[in-house]
């Protein structure tokens, strides 16, 4: 019996091996030193993307855990004011 075949995925690992291949082509026609130092210098911008990423992902979450505690402050302090002091003077 014959398995179902997916068009999709047979065009999909079509093109994905054709990128490697041109990838592969890219790095073949270097010197093999050149080649290495310009993979090891793609490795380590992309480790400082990440890094970057990770800081980046770091700041937002104390900036949006500062905001909690900050509405949190502001919440005691208006359950503690008397209603007479935040309605301004009578007319």
């Amino acid at each position: 019996m014959e398995e179902g075949r997916d068009p999709v995925r047979e065009v999909t690992e079509a093109v994905c091996d054709g990128l490697r291949q041109i990838g592969d082509f890219s790095y073949a026609i270097m010197p093999k030193e050149m080649a290495h130092a310009l993979g090891d210098l793609k490795k380590s911008m992309l480790g400082q993307i990440r890094c970057l990423i990770d800081w980046e992902t770091n700041w937002i979450d104390e900036r949006v855990a500062g905001g909690d505690r900050l509405r949190e402050e502001w919440r005691e302090k208006c359950q503690s004011t008397p209603a007479d002091a935040t309605s301004g003077p009578a007319a």
